[in-house]
């Protein structure tokens, strides 16, 4: 295939994909209403009410803004050949194959960045700080910038090194040796992601003891779920929003409850919180995700290495010669429509593993607890009651409240 009609169905699906993002956020937009439904009536006066309306219009119209700005910065790079020009520049001053793919890639992020700090900073200091979630200070707002920066350039960079490296030696067998890898490494995340990488932005503190450790431990012996990693987040350190979370696999498994959510929530609500998370564990959801996980790293890698040598790739993208870092641009956009539809098969599947584990949480402990748990987060944190069924269809990776609560009374 000629680079021009390569180039020409990149374009046609980064538009089409820009578009009917923009269109679901519309609908979702327009089917926001003034009623308090009444199954949460008792958590909202109509002031509260009407803020939740104002903040889901407020970031909805914002996004609406940052999308357009990307899109066109993409669309810019694109039609101008401008992903080749910097690969252009750079071939002079570097010349190996893998240092030359870190350092575009560095560079593209890092201005790609650089050029939206500003939508980023209105969004956390203005709209954040308006609807009295912020928390974030300037200092650390920096500090995590510079701490995913390092992060970015040192797990990602190492997996780009690798891959390469990879294709450079072995040729089109590669997938079968990077996707073995990529299995260990996300294994080693699901492992090690609270100990490891977490600290750096986060203080994990074991949860005291007291009345809240002590329901926990009853509950979980009840269930024969022996824990004792129970750890309490300073969420609060960058956000009034509250979440609670479960990470690990076997001796290395871990409940973290931020402090905005034990702050907010009685014993009773957050030992169903916490049954809810057991309950993804005992129903194999976690073990089930990683293993869906592993097959669609290898689908995309095998996918991947039937088009990387491709030279018309990078031509398209105003390559003057093939390169392996202008190929994983052009794949990863004419991939992206066959990645939205497992997004989005992936998404049904979560919003079924919440129904299940509400269900366990109902079962072992106590659904009335959970549905003001539920209502609680919904309220404190002014979200949608009413999405649009498209939206949630193709964007929920958790059923709306209102469902849940349904479930819940079944």
């Amino acid at each position: 295939m000629q680079p021009e009609i390569i180039l020409q169905i990149i374009v046609a699906i980064a538009v089409a994909s820009y578009l009917f993002d923009q269109w679901l956020d519309y609908i979702n937009l327009k089917a926001l209403r003034q009623e308090i439904p009444p199954e949460i009536e008792s958590f909202y006066n109509q002031e509260k009410y009407l803020k939740s309306l104002d903040y889901q219009r407020v970031r909805t119209r914002f996004s609406f803004i940052t999308s357009a700005f990307g899109f066109m910065l993409s669309l810019t790079m694109l039609l101008s050949g401008g992903f080749g020009w910097v690969d252009s520049l750079l071939r002079p001053y570097v010349q190996h194959e893998i240092i030359l793919a870190l350092v575009f890639f560095g560079l593209i992020l890092l201005i790609s960045d650089l050029l939206t700090i500003p939508f980023q900073v209105y969004s956390t200091f203005v709209i954040e700080e308006k609807f009295g979630f912020n928390k974030t200070t300037p200092r650390t707002f920096v500090l995590d910038k510079l701490k995913g920066y390092l992060l970015g350039a040192t797990i990602g960079g190492g997996l780009l090194s690798i891959l390469i490296f990879l294709v450079k030696s072995i040729g089109p067998d590669f997938w079968i040796w990077f996707g073995a890898l990529a299995a260990i490494f996300i294994l080693f995340v699901n492992l090690f992601y609270t100990t490891l990488i977490l600290p750096l932005f986060n203080k994990l503190t074991p949860l005291a003891e007291g009345e809240l450790k002590t329901a926990i431990e009853v509950f979980a012996k009840k269930v024969n779920f022996p824990l004792d990693n129970i750890f309490v987040m300073d969420g609060s350190k960058r956000s009034a929003k509250a979440n609670a979370f479960f990470s690990g696999i076997g001796k290395k498994k871990k409940i973290v409850l931020y402090d905005t959510l034990i702050n907010n929530h009685t014993t009773d609500e957050l030992v169903a919180v916490l049954a809810h998370e057991v309950g993804h564990f005992k129903k194999k959801h976690i073990l089930l995700s990683y293993l869906i996980s592993v097959v669609q790293v290898f689908f995309v890698l095998f996918v991947l290495s039937n088009m990387i040598f491709h030279e018309n790739l990078s031509l398209a993208l105003g390559g003057q010669q093939q390169a392996l870092h202008l190929n994983l641009i052009a794949f990863g956009i004419l991939f992206s429509p066959i990645s939205g539809i497992t997004g989005l098969l992936m998404n049904m599947l979560s919003r079924k593993n919440e129904f299940e584990a509400d269900a366990y949480a109902r079962e072992t402990f106590s659904g009335t607890a959970l549905a003001q748990a539920l209502k609680k987060l919904s309220v404190d944190t002014l979200s949608n009651l009413f999405p649009h069924p498209w939206y949630v269809f193709f964007h929920y990776s958790h059923p709306p409240l209102l469902s849940r609560l349904k479930a819940l009374t079944k």
